[in-house]
């Protein structure tokens, strides 16, 4: 009987496994189809369009979160309210900050007795600390952009000297003045030495500012002051009195630092609030700030709702400024041709009181010698003082007007180079 039902069992078994096997096959060959269409529609244009919703989607999301964007939220980020005073003013007015910028100074290149003097006015200044501090220390691509335009300032008000000393020179070789010639013309030679030499420092400091892996490291320290510290309590003082008093308090902590920091010859100033607000700017904004400077930001005046031209009255006072130096220049050139005309008529005048006065003279020693010489050789002699007199009166006129026409022409010359 155990026999018989082992084959039974047996076939039970093949059978079960043969049902389970056509189930499995047949629910293979159901889901195939669902495959396939969800394969299907992998195509260039469900991509797209599939691209597509979702950069809608990140459209609509930045358009919400920029909507949801505010002054006060912004300002979170920030961290501190505003810049006013040279002090940043954080926490709704309750904390007020003033920062120092520190100059270093050449430790390695001192002695010992320099370096030890050195630490021990720094030992001096921790020891002389009463509050809070903190050391911030900012690095910074080289910015030479004011150096520079300092440099081109100067050069441009040498190539106006040195185009005055030209018309000097001008003048000069009009006059017939060789000494005040050979001056200017040396005076123009190290002008142009000096302008030289300041364009090629100019060059390559501009070459130094475009290499950006120059970087400078400045150190600032850093002094804070709560509303909350003024004795008293804060609740019987208005806004501005705690604004006063901070100010006051902050003002004096870093001039006693200034002062103790001296001693270990290291110079400090308090940064305005331009200043802070560059500080700020570069720490928020550190690789912008590379590409556009928040000098040149302000004197662009980006932070201005619209830009205006020059007032009227500001057009009209420079107007009569210019005026004013034209027709200074012009009386300045006048009075030099009338003095110069003066001069040559009180040399021809001091020419003909000479002759006249050794006409005199002659005449004199002649009338003295009378005894003894002969009448007639002394009558002819009176005679020939007498003609040199009389010649001499003739070439005077000519003398004069030929001094007025030169002056004529000096005149017309001079006015020709002012217009130029």
């Amino acid at each position: 009987m155990g026999s018989e039902l082992i084959p039974i069992l047996q076939m039970g078994i093949y059978f079960i496994i043969g049902i389970m096997i056509i189930l499995v096959l047949l629910y293979l060959y159901l889901m195939k189809p669902k495959t396939e269409k969800r394969e299907k529609p992998e195509t260039d244009e469900a991509i797209l369009d599939d691209k597509t919703l979702k950069e809608n989607k990140a459209k609509q999301d930045y358009g919400k979160f920029v909507g949801n964007l505010s002054k006060e939220s912004i300002m979170e980020f920030m961290e501190f309210d505003e810049i006013v005073d040279s002090m940043i003013v954080r926490k709704n007015g309750n904390q007020y900050i003033m920062i120092l910028q520190c100059n270093g100074v050449n430790y390695d290149l001192m002695s010992e007795q320099e370096k030890i003097a050195v630490e021990e006015g720094f030992v001096q200044f921790l020891n002389t600390l009463r509050f809070p501090i903190q050391l911030y220390i900012q690095s910074r691509t080289l910015n030479l952009r004011d150096i520079i335009e300092e440099y081109k300032s100067r050069i441009d008000n040498l190539t106006v000297e040195i185009d005055k000393i030209d018309a000097k020179i001008a003048q000069a070789k009009t006059m017939g003045n060789k000494a005040l010639r050979e001056k200017l013309e040396f005076e123009k030679r190290r002008k142009v030495n000096i302008l030289e030499y300041g364009i090629s420092i100019t060059d390559y400091v501009e070459k130094l500012s475009s290499n950006k892996n120059v970087l400078q490291q400045r150190t600032y320290v850093v002094v804070s002051y709560y509303s909350a510290e003024i004795g008293g309590g804060i609740e019987k003082y208005s806004k501005e009195e705690i604004y006063n008093m901070c100010f006051s308090e902050l003002y004096t902590r870093c001039q006693n630092i200034a002062s103790a920091l001296g001693n270990s010859q290291v110079s400090c100033s308090i940064l305005d609030s331009e200043e802070l607000a560059e500080l700020l700017y570069i720490a928020y904004n550190r690789d912008e700030a590379e590409l556009l400077q928040l000098s040149k930001a302000l004197d662009a005046q980006y932070d201005s709702l619209y830009s205006t031209g020059k007032d009227v009255l500001q057009k009209k006072k420079e107007k009569l400024d210019k005026e004013i130096n034209i027709a200074a220049i012009d009386m300045a050139t006048d009075s030099i041709l009338k003095a110069d005309r003066q001069k040559q008529i009180e040399d021809l005048e001091f020419a003909i009181n000479k002759e006249e006065k050794i006409k005199q003279k002659a005449s004199e020693l002649l009338d003295s010698y009378e005894n003894q010489l002969d009448p007639r050789v002394f009558k002819l002699a009176k005679e020939e003082i007498k003609k040199s007199g009389k010649k001499e009166e003739k070439e005077t006129p000519k003398k004069l007007e030929e001094a007025k026409k030169t002056t004529t022409k000096k005149k017309i010359v001079k006015r020709k180079k002012i217009e130029d």
